[in-house]
């Protein structure tokens, strides 16, 4: 927490500051955390977010495993990630405290719920002793705040029971926060009334708790000072805070429109790309058609049927769907049909940690077939790119007639940040005919420049054709077991996808265009990348950040970005596997930095770890 300026005794200004809210999963946690960063984002700051919760509907009351947490970090000037620690720290129980403390710097502030620390929710956390009263907290600023005794006196003559109260506790805590930090309580006295409409009384407690914290704040003799983030010098335009997820449906939302098509969305829920189903089946009104299937495999039949009937289509899961998903990939490489199929990565292997990050499937979306069966991939790099990279893949897949997998992860699917909605009339479209001449249509004839084959709707009089798994013969399209054929449509395959290539935008670097060191990334290792190559740079380090957003094909320029540095560092949540593609394509002696805990990478670690490079590059 950097202070930059005092304007009087109470108050100081900040040019940045990152809170986390944790409590058990059944204390709001990331109600209160999406409440404050919406109040943020409308007063004007930059922000980033990493909501962290448990994969079990409800763990176990005050257990460490039942943690929930919420890391906000807002600022006055740009900023690429969450935070590497919290500068304050909410801690609603002993469970909370023990997970978390470790992340707080010395003389970081602690504010804990003093009523939450009995003997038997200490013994739930594996505390010896009250660490309230025993210093082992005398490395930070602690504020010892009876939350819950408070919170239920401001809602006396209420028509609800004690338990009921408890549950409204989170408000008073993002109360407090909201004057520590002078954050309008509008925008969520508003919310409260919108949420809670049917049910005044619950509306109520909300509101007297949100106030009651605010008031404590401002009554209590503990906090001497509340502190100021001003506004960010954004770029003009009107902006929402929005998630990953949120950005995504919007994007093929958008996609539809520019490629004047219906959208047609099969999906089985699973986490984290669940959200995506529930954001879409909103837009009925806009054509969309969302359907929840049995199972995986039936997701992506329905999608591919729907491409086959002139849809835009798409289906979605993480890393076990995609897996239950892969022969009926490798069908619509064979019939070669537009489909998009997005995996939000998550923690594995199998059901691994389901609510936790990792980016390792690139692999598998890549090989993950049987038989050669090439795939565009595209890879959004924050929250609001995911917008964009949607739009990407469905121009990919409608220009090419190919199915392209969207990757995203766990930490852009959750994350939020500020987002400037763009006019859709000044977005170029993305439309492709349907064949509809039978006198001249041939349903493997390619076009020269794409390899795309023509799409004919059923239906279309005269343009009955083939459709299955089995191999095609080139031209006609009829089944075909001839060896010749098969290599051919092989190849024929591969370099329509190795083609595009030359219809993506460049790798672009940031810092030096040659030097000492390239840190290279994709996916949601941006944030930290960037941060990290700032401060090497502003310490007179020669480095650079590239960041992939087309996996396959590579950028066609990737070879020579790599090749203008002494060392290539790859940081990857994942156990090296876009280092392996690196090595394995361009022969360079790249260095992988791997790092799979179900968290992002800090800013502080890829620091070091470039450091490290260097110096043995200089010895």
């Amino acid at each position: 927490m950097t202070v930059t300026k005092e304007l009087a005794p109470d108050i100081q200004e900040l040019e940045r500051v990152t809170i986390r809210f944790a409590g058990d999963s059944g204390d709001g946690m990331q109600l209160t955390g999406t409440q404050f960063t919406r109040t943020a984002a409308v007063f004007g700051n930059d922000i980033s977010t990493l909501p962290d919760f448990p994969a079990e509907i409800r763990a176990p009351a005050g257990s460490l495993p039942g943690v929930s947490g919420f890391q906000i970090s807002f600022s006055s000037s740009e900023i690429h990630t969450p935070g590497d620690q919290p500068d304050v720290l909410v801690a609603m129980n002993p469970a909370a405290l023990k997970t978390n403390v470790g992340d707080l710097p010395a003389g970081g502030a602690l504010i804990v719920n003093s009523d939450a620390f009995t003997q038997q929710n200490l013994n739930k956390a594996a505390y010896a002793s009250n660490p309230l009263t025993d210093g082992s907290l005398k490395a930070y600023t602690v504020f010892e705040v009876p939350i819950s005794v408070l919170n239920e006196r401001s809602l006396d003559g209420l028509d609800m029971t004690s338990k009921q109260k408890d549950l409204t506790k989170n408000f008073f805590a993002l109360g407090l926060m909201f004057w520590l930090y002078e954050r309008s309580m509008d925008p969520t006295t508003s919310w409260i009334d919108q949420k809670f409409a049917a049910r005044p009384v619950v509306a109520e407690a909300n509101k007297r708790a949100l106030k009651a914290g605010y008031a404590f704040g401002e009554t209590t003799e503990a906090f001497h000072t509340h502190y100021r983030v001003r506004p960010a010098k954004l770029d003009p335009g009107t902006y929402r805070n929005i998630t990953g997820n949120e950005a995504t449906a919007l994007g093929f939302l958008t996609a539809s429109k520019l490629a004047d098509r219906p959208l047609f969305y099969g999906s089985y829920p699973i986490t984290p790309a669940s959200d995506i189903l529930h954001q879409l089946s909103g837009y009925k009104a806009f054509g969309v058609k969302t359907f929840q299937a049995e199972d995986e495999i039936a997701a992506i039949g329905a999608s591919i049927g729907a491409s086959y009937g002139g849809a835009l289509a798409l289906t979605a899961s993480s890393g076990p769907g995609i897996a239950l998903k892969s022969e009926a990939m490798g069908l619509a490489v064979m019939v070669e049909l537009p489909l998009v199929i997005v995996d939000v990565q998550r923690a594995g292997p199998s059901t691994g940690m389901p609510t936790k990050n990792e980016q390792a499937d690139l692999l598998q979306v890549m090989f993950g077939r049987n038989g050669d069966s090439p795939m565009p991939v595209v890879a959004p790099a924050t929250p609001g790119e995911c917008f964009d990279l949607a739009i990407e893949a469905c121009r990919l897949a409608l220009k090419y007639m190919t199915p392209v997998s969207y990757l995203s992860d766990a930490f852009l699917a959750t994350g939020s940040e500020p987002w400037r909605i763009p006019s859709v009339a000044d977005m170029a479209p993305i439309g492709v005919d349907n064949e509809t001449d039978p006198l001249t249509f041939r349903p493997y004839q390619r076009d020269p420049d794409t390899l795309a084959r023509p799409w004919a709707v059923p239906g279309t009089p005269g343009l009955e054709h083939r459709i299955g798994g089995l191999e095609k013969a080139d031209i006609t399209g009829n089944v075909s077991y001839d060896p010749d054929n098969h290599h051919r449509m092989q190849t024929l395959r591969a370099a329509k996808v190795a083609g595009i290539a030359t219809d993506i935008a460049p790798l672009e670097v940031y810092g030096p265009d040659r030097g000492d060191l390239l840190i290279l990334g994709w996916g949601s290792t941006y944030g930290a990348i960037r941060s990290a190559v700032e401060r090497l740079t502003g310490d007179g380090r020669s480095v650079a950040h590239a960041h992939l957003r087309h996996l396959n094909p590579f950028p066609a320029n990737t070879e020579d970005v790599l090749r203008s540095y002494r060392r290539v560092l790859i940081p990857e949540v994942n156990l090296g596997q876009l280092l392996m593609l690196v090595r394995a394509r361009y022969l360079i002696d790249a260095i992988g930095y791997d790092r799979v805990r179900g968290k992002p990478f800090r800013i502080a670690e890829i620091v070091e770890e470039a450091e490290r490079v260097l110096a043995e590059e200089r010895s």
